[in-house]
This record gives C-alpha cells, sequence and structure tokens, in this order.
C-alpha cells in the first residue's frame, strides 16, 4: 500500500477492525490482520493460503464494506473519537487551572476515569 492517505486508510480500517472484528468471517479476519496489520502483499497472502490474488482482494474488500457498513450503522469508531476528542479538551482545561484550584483534583479524577473507560471499549 504505497499510494497517498494509505497511511490514513490502514489507520481507519484497523481502528474499525478493533471494533467490529467479531463481525467478521475467520478469513476475511486472517486476510485483514496480514494486509493491514502485518503488511503483507496480496501475493504473500495468496501464495501463504493457497489462493489466487483475487481472492484475497475480494476477501479484503468485502471486509472493508463489513467494517464501514457496520460503522455507518453502529457509529462505534466515530462517538470514541469524539470521546478522545472531549477527554483531551478536559486534560487542557486542567492544565490551564492553577494546581491549587480546588477542582483539579476532581477534573483529573473525571479524566482518569474516561480513560480507564475508553481502554475498556
Amino acid at each position: 500500500m504505497s499510494e497517498p492517505g494509505a497511511l490514513a486508510k490502514t489507520t481507519r480500517i484497523n481502528l474499525l477492525f478493533d471494533f467490529y472484528e467479531p463481525l467478521l468471517t475467520d478469513k476475511q479476519r486472517t486476510f485483514l490482520k496480514y494486509y493491514f496489520h502485518d503488511d503483507y502483499s496480496l501475493g504473500e497472502i495468496a501464495a501463504e493460503f493457497e489462493v489466487s490474488r483475487q481472492a484475497v482482494y475480494e476477501h479484503i474488500k468485502r471486509a472493508e464494506t463489513v467494517l464501514e457498513s457496520c460503522e455507518s450503522k453502529l457509529g462505534l469508531l466515530a462517538k470514541h473519537e469524539l470521546l478522545q476528542s472531549w477527554l483531551t479538551k478536559l486534560d487542557q482545561a486542567v492544565v490551564s487551572l492553577p494546581r491549587e484550584h480546588s477542582a483539579v483534583p476532581e477534573l483529573e479524577a473525571v479524566a482518569r476515569g474516561l480513560r480507564k473507560a475508553l481502554e475498556q471499549e
């Protein structure tokens, strides 16, 4: 994957994969892992599984479609990114307060709780 935007696409697919992996078939899961996580080429995956490059390509494309479809219906990645954004804003607000401000410990505790909740998604 060397075209412009490939890194952004890889990052998005990997994030979607984290949320929706159980909804993929075993082959889709395996081929996506090899292609996007491990950076195998279509030819390398085809050789490893003794199938055609076209078969690998079709499984990957179908998996991408499933992931995007799930995201459009459920929006888990979008919600996660929104929560991350608000957490960043909260962190910035806490840093801008004087350390002796009475709200700082409580806001830091809220930020820790949000981080923990996001890690458990």
